[in-house]
This record gives C-alpha cells, sequence and structure tokens, in this order.
C-alpha cells in the first residue's frame, strides 16, 4: 500500500497512508472509532476502491475483488437455515474436496462435534469460531480481522484470541486484525499501527516470545505505551516507534 487515501465528498478518511506487510505476519491496528482502520481494511479485501495510491497484494496491483483475502467481521453473518458445516463449506464452493475442507477447518477451532447443528443454538464465542472456520476453508493467504471479538464476554474473548493466535502459527497465512483494545493488539501481533485521524501516527514491534506473559515488565511497558498514544492522537505523538 503506497500513499493511499480514501475521500467521501469532502471528508478524508484515509491519508496518504503507506504500508508493508510481510508474508505470514501479524499486524494489528488499534486507534480511535473514526479513525479509518476499518476503511483501510475494506480496501485490502478490494470491496472499494482508494481516491489516491496504489495497493499490490504480492506484487500485482490490485484491481477489484482481492480473492487471496477474506474479511472477519464481529457479526458472524452467518446462514441460519444451513448447518454449521454448510456454512463453512459455502467458502470452499469451488473447491471439489469442500466437504473435507471444511470439517478440516471446523477441527481447527474445536468444533468438529457440531457440524450438524444450527447457527441458532449456539453461543456467541461458537458463531464467531464458525466464521473463522469459514474463513480458513476458503484457503485464503490473507486473513483480515474487523473488530471480530468484540462482543465477546472476557472470558470467551481471550479463548478466542488464544485460538486465533495457535491457528496463525500453525497455517502461517498473513493477518490483519483491528481492534480497540490494545492489550490484545499487544498480545497477538508482530506489528501494532496506531491510527488516527485516517493517518498510521506510531508503530511498535514486538520480539516478545508466545504465548505472551502479560504479566511481564516488557509486556505492560508495551501495552501502556500503545494505550498512551491512542489517548493522545496527534496532539503528542508523531510518527512514534517502539520495539520491545
Amino acid at each position: 500500500m503506497e500513499k493511499v487515501g480514501k475521500r467521501f465528498g469532502a471528508k478524508v478518511v484515509l491519508d496518504c497512508v503507506s504500508l508493508k506487510i510481510a508474508p505470514g505476519e501479524l499486524v494489528a491496528m488499534v486507534g480511535r472509532s473514526g479513525c479509518g482502520k476499518s476503511t483501510l481494511l475494506r480496501l485490502l479485501v478490494g470491496l472499494e476502491p482508494g481516491t489516491e495510491g496504489s495497493i499490490r497484494i504480492g506484487g500485482t496491483p490490485l484491481r477489484g475483488p482481492n480473492r487471496e483475502a477474506r474479511l472477519m467481521f464481529q457479526d458472524a453473518a452467518l446462514l441460519p437455515w444451513q448447518t454449521v458445516l454448510e456454512n463453512v463449506a459455502l467458502a470452499a464452493s469451488r473447491n471439489p474436496d469442500r466437504w473435507n475442507e471444511a470439517r478440516r477447518a471446523l477441527q481447527l477451532v474445536g468444533l468438529e462435534q457440531r457440524v450438524k447443528e444450527w447457527p441458532a443454538i449456539l453461543s456467541g464465542g461458537q458463531r464467531q469460531r464458525v466464521a473463522l472456520a469459514r474463513a480458513l476453508a476458503s484457503k485464503a493467504s490473507i486473513l483480515l480481522l474487523d473488530e471480530p471479538l468484540g462482543a465477546l464476554d472476557a472470558l470467551t474473548r481471550l479463548e478466542m484470541q488464544k485460538l486465533i493466535e495457535e491457528i496463525w502459527l500453525r497455517e502461517k497465512f498473513t493477518a490483519v486484525l483491528v481492534t480497540h483494545d490494545v492489550e490484545e493488539a499487544a498480545a497477538l501481533a508482530d506489528r501494532v499501527l496506531v491510527m488516527e485521524e485516517g493517518r498510521i501516527i506510531a508503530e511498535s514491534r514486538s520480539t516478545l516470545p508466545r504465548p505472551r506473559d502479560r504479566s511481564s515488565s516488557d509486556f505492560v511497558t508495551l501495552r501502556e505505551t500503545l494505550l498512551g498514544w491512542v489517548m493522545s492522537g496527534t496532539k503528542k505523538v508523531e510518527q512514534a516507534s517502539l520495539t520491545v
């Protein structure tokens, strides 16, 4: 992504954003509501074009839907008239082995025993596991996560964070996570980008061992620094960086 901008009329949503993400990297974006995080994901998946600048996926200009990427939202958006297995298999509809691929994905998220059940009887956490399995069944190399855990209770959210990290380490896909939770970002990401008013204003990089000890002094420093950057915004922060 090079010097990408996005405007809706006179409103600037993204302002000359440049970003490189390495294959297999897990990057998180944090910031206040309306700072441009979700819009950036929509551009990466090709749901809408930028107003200026360019986006390349593996060196190829993106000019339409990004077939290498899948977008996962806070709302699992499962079809209520289809079973868990059928919902997941939809993402692999072009794969002649889609049913086995769907079962494999459900096994990865721990729902292999729920394949015949209906979405209506699942908990919120289980529905998000199905949504994650659906993204995995698509065999996309890029997973874009737009506040996927925002509606979950605290315990379920921690369980899902652990699950996402374990699957990412095993499957080696590229992931971009949008979240308002700086602790979640610090726990999961190699790199955390802080956005404000459509720009990336700060960046942290972490080499802390996984799974990360959230009580360690290095982790606490990372979390508190990120929170300070988000709270200060453009008033006190301009292209700040931190490595732990």
